[in-house]
Parts: structure tokens; sequence; C-alpha cells
């Protein structure tokens, strides 16, 4: 099967949690991966792993504001945020691309959007230096709030941006593979054609279908399909005269036809028109993912996660208050972050 580029039966780089170091360095062997649907089982859990422990660890530097319960618990909250956001977002993603007749899967849909959360992941770790920088130097609670959500939202843009590099990619191999399989189907029509069975039935030609090639036992010729199909024809003799040749059914007949110069006519396929994938209307089921919904399904992603980010909170406990799991559901998350901003100023 075609991919995304040379098909490698090496394992690839990169496994376990280093699996970032992969997506980072060599991310087409990830598309190219996901595109083929090869051991994307593997793959997944390889990204589950690398991200739940990434965002454990800076769900931990969250919670230290408050103390090492609210540090502990935030080390949970925040995994679960993200795979939350993903069962409640990913059948979207899935059935509407299903429904406008896209060739993703389920799984590869999973492996693009595990992409996402891992680089978000791993590189909101990269600034858990930062935090805790601003932590023990000139700790506030509101400016250390919003430095929080300034990266995660950072880091949440980078990742998304490797989502839909990662379709389009897809989409590329989808279109490739449909070029592929439209080519095959073209190669065995002009195959049928050509080589056609003794008891097939014959079809009507479209006009101007065949040419026919007429053959002796020193060679052939090709006879032009307008002089098959257009009426009377005239061959050309050697002392340069006419003499009037049989008019032939324009779609090639399955045996040969004798000509009255004593030679035989055999039937040729006629070249299918040239086509573009690009232009071409594939079936349901073969179509490129829309990138058009892709987009929207990010603010969808986007709202439902801030949205949810809000229910489970605190993440970053308020250092005057009182441990607490969760916090009563009031207002929300757009409201209190400008509420917040204004307090720094």
């Amino acid at each position: 099967m075609a991919a995304l580029g040379t098909t490698s039966t090496a394992q690839p780089p990169g496994s376990g949690l280093l699996i970032i170091e992969r997506i980072l360095r060599d991310r087409d062997s990830i598309w190219r991966q996901i595109g083929e649907e090869r051991d994307l089982g593997k793959l997944t859990l390889q990204m589950l792993a690398s991200s739940v422990l990434a965002l454990a660890c800076y769900g931990a530097v969250l919670g230290a504001s408050h103390s090492p319960a609210q540090a502990g618990l935030s080390a949970l909250k925040l995994p679960l945020l993200f795979l939350m956001t993903l069962a409640i977002c990913l059948p979207t993603l899935y059935l509407f691309n299903l429904v406008f007749g896209a060739r993703l899967q389920v799984r590869q849909a999973l492996a693009l959007v595990m992409v996402t959360i891992t680089v978000t992941a791993v590189l909101s770790l990269a600034f858990a230096p930062i935090s805790l920088f601003f932590l023990l130097t000139a700790f506030s609670y509101s400016f250390y709030k919003i430095l929080n959500v300034a990266i995660l939202t950072m880091t949440a843009f980078v990742g998304l941006k490797f989502l839909t590099s990662g379709m389009h990619a897809l989409n590329a191999h989808t279109a490739r593979a449909a070029a592929e399989r439209q080519a095959q189907a073209e190669a065995a029509a002009v195959a049928e054609l050509a080589n056609p069975s003794a008891d097939a039935p014959v079809s009507p030609a479209p006009a101007g279908a065949a040419e026919v090639v007429a053959g002796t036992d020193e060679g052939k010729a090709a006879v032009p399909a307008a002089s098959v199909s257009a009426g009377p024809a005239v061959q050309p003799q050697p002392n340069g005269t006419a003499a009037p040749v049989q008019t032939l059914p324009a779609y090639p007949p399955r045996q040969p036809l004798l000509l009255p110069d004593g030679r035989y006519a055999f039937p040729v396929a006629p070249p299918l028109p040239a086509t573009r994938t690009g232009a071409t209307v594939l079936p349901a089921g073969e179509r490129p993912a829309s990138m058009t919904l892709l987009h929207v399904w990010i603010l969808l992603f986007g709202f439902v996660g801030t949205q949810l980010a809000w229910t489970l909170r605190p993440f970053v406990g308020e250092p005057h208050e009182p441990f607490e799991v969760f916090r009563a559901i009031e207002g929300n998350f757009y409201v209190n972050i400008i509420h917040t901003i204004g307090e720094l100023f």
C-alpha cells in the first residue's frame, strides 16, 4: 500500500516516554504510520504514557502554590482534564467526518488528537522551571494563575498546529491512495477491453471509442478509429489505388475480423480520458477529512476544555483558602480570567 513516502519496515526511532522526541524530530514518520494504520495501538499507548506523566508533573507545580495535598491532587486532575476533554470531543470529530464521507478511521482520529495532547503536555512541562521560578521569587496568586493559563494556552496552540499539520498529511495520503485505486481500476478496464473473454457480452460503445489493429504475418498496422466508426473508409493499396474497407463497429468486437484483403483486424481498447484526483468526486468513505470541520472542532475542543477545567478547579489553590477537592460551580472561566487580570492592574 502506498504511504506518505517510502514505507520502511525498520523500527521507528523513539519509543515509550521518548515518543515526543520522535514527534518533534521525525513527525513525517508519525503521519506516515497513522496514514498506514500501522501499530496505532502501541503508538497511542506510548503517547498516553508520555502525556499523563508530563501533565502530572506540571499539575504538581500548579498545586505547589497552596500545599503538598493540593500539588498531589492537581497532579491527578490535570491529566484527567485532558483525557476527559478528549473523550467528550473525539466522537464529534470522527462521526461528523464519517457523515461527510471522509475516510478517517477512529483509530487515526484518536492518534492525531493524542499527538496534540502529547505535544501540549511535554511543552507545558518544559515551562515548569519558569513557573517554579516565579512561585519562589515573586509569588502573587493572581499573577501565578494568569502565568500558568498563558503557558497552557500557548502550548495548546502549538499542539493544535500539529493536529492540523497531521490532518493535511493524512489527507494527502488519502488522495494518493484514491489516485492509485483509480489508476488500478482504469488499468483493469483497459486490460479487460484489450483482452476480452470470448463469452463476454458486447456492450454499446461511446462515440469514437476504438481503433483497430490490422495484422498480417509480417506485422500489424493501426487503422484509425474514425475509419472504423464513421462509415465507409478506404485502405491504401501497393499500386496507389484505394479499395473499400469493411466498416467495423465502433466498439471492439470479441473476435478478430477478416478484412477484404485477407488480413485480420484485432480490436484495441480506447484510452480512457485522463482525470485528476483533485477534480474527481470521490465516493463516500473515500474522501479526505474536511479541514473546515477540523477548525470548527478545534474551537469546540477549546470551549469544552476550558469549561471542564472550570468544573474541576482548583488547580492553583489560593493560599488563604482551605484545601478543597472541588469548588462550587459559579460564574465561568472567561469572566474569572478577566476579573483576575483586572486585579493585577
